[in-house]
C-alpha cells in the first residue's frame, strides 16, 4: 500500500465562470483562469474526479454511468471556438455504480444515466485543471426540487467518500444573477453582492458556528442578506450544499476575487 491509498478526498466548490469564456481568453475571467491552473499542485493526482454540475437538474439524483461520456455544448451565442472544445476524459461506471448504491443505502433514489455527457459545469473548469483529461470523471446531478435541505442530505449520504483518493467539485458561482449582471453596472451590485458573500464565506468557515447552526444557514438561505438579487434561481448555489453534506465540517476559503465584474468565492473542505 503506498502513500496514495492513505489520501482522503478534497472537496471544492469553485466558480465555472461564464459559459465556455474561460477557455476563450475573456478578460473578466483572468483571476478564475490563474486561480484554476494554480490550484492543481495541491490537489495531488485523484484517482477519479466527481463533479455536482450547476447544469444538470433531474427529478431524481442521476450519475453519468458511461465509459466515454460525449461533451455537451450546453450554452449558445459564443464564437465557433466554442463548439470545438473537447475533454476527452473516461468515465467510471464502477464508481457510478457505487455512488448509486451509497445513495440507496439511505433511501434516496437515484439513476445511472448511460447516455448523458460532461456539460461545461465539468469541461471548463477541468480543462484548466487537468488539461490532460486523463483521470476518469463523472457528474452527478441537482434535483430539480432546488431544495436545499434534500441536497445536504444527498451530500450526507455520500460522505463514504471522503475516505477515498477522490477530488470532488461542487461546480456553479456564488453570485448568479445574469440580468443583474448584463444590466447594471458593478457598483450598483457591489453592496448587494458583498453582503451576501460576507454571509456566505462566515457561513461555510466561522468557528463561531455549530454544525447545527451552519447546516441551518444553509437550509435557509434565502434569509440571508440580498438572497434572492444574488440566486434568483439558486441551481449555481446548490453544489455547495452538497459538498457541505459529504465534508459535515467547516471549509476554507481558496478563492475570494472578482469575476466578471462581481465579488464570488470558493471553499475547499477535507484537504490532504
Amino acid at each position: 500500500m503506498n502513500d496514495q491509498d492513505h489520501k482522503s478526498a478534497s472537496i471544492i466548490y469553485l466558480p465555472h465562470g461564464g459559459g465556455p469564456l474561460p477557455l476563450l481568453g475573456h478578460a473578466g475571467h483572468s483571476n478564475l483562469v490563474e486561480f484554476l491552473r494554480e490550484l492543481t499542485p495541491s490537489l495531488g493526482q485523484p484517482e477519479a474526479i466527481l463533479v455536482i454540475s450547476a447544469h444538470w437538474e433531474e427529478s431524481v439524483v442521476s450519475i453519468t454511468s458511461s465509459a466515454a461520456p460525449p461533451i455537451i455544448y450546453d450554452y449558445f451565442g459564443f464564437p465557433d471556438a466554442a463548439y470545438q472544445i473537447q475533454y476527452p476524459a473516461p468515465g467510471q461506471p464502477a464508481l457510478a455504480q457505487r455512488i448509486a448504491a451509497l445513495l440507496a443505502a439511505q433511501n434516496i433514489e437515484a439513476r445511472l444515466d448511460n447516455e448523458r455527457g460532461f456539460d461545461h459545469g465539468l469541461f471548463v473548469p477541468l480543462n484548466l485543471m487537468y488539461p490532460q483529461a486523463e483521470i476518469p470523471c463523472i457528474q452527478i446531478s441537482l434535483l430539480d426540487s432546488l431544495d436545499p435541505a434534500e441536497h445536504i442530505k444527498v451530500g450526507q449520504a455520500l460522505a463514504p467518500l471522503m475516505q477515498e483518493n477522490l477530488l470532488i467539485i461542487g461546480s456553479g458561482f456564488s453570485f448568479h444573477n445574469m440580468h443583474a449582471m448584463k444590466s447594471e453596472s458593478p457598483e450598483s451590485m457591489a453592496k448587494k453582492n458583498i453582503d451576501f458573500e460576507h454571509w456566505l464565506i462566515e457561513t461555510c468557515t466561522s468557528s463561531s458556528l455549530t454544525s447545527a447552526e451552519q447546516q441551518h444557514r444553509l437550509e435557509h438561505w434565502t434569509e440571508a442578506p440580498h438572497a434572492r438579487y444574488c440566486h434568483p434561481r439558486e441551481e449555481h448555489l446548490l453544489p455547495l450544499h452538497m459538498c457541505y453534506g459529504i465534508a459535515q465540517s467547516k471549509a476554507q476559503v481558496i478563492f475570494e476575487q472578482q469575476v466578471i465584474g462581481v465579488k464570488v468565492s470558493g471553499f475547499q473542505w477535507g484537504a490532504n
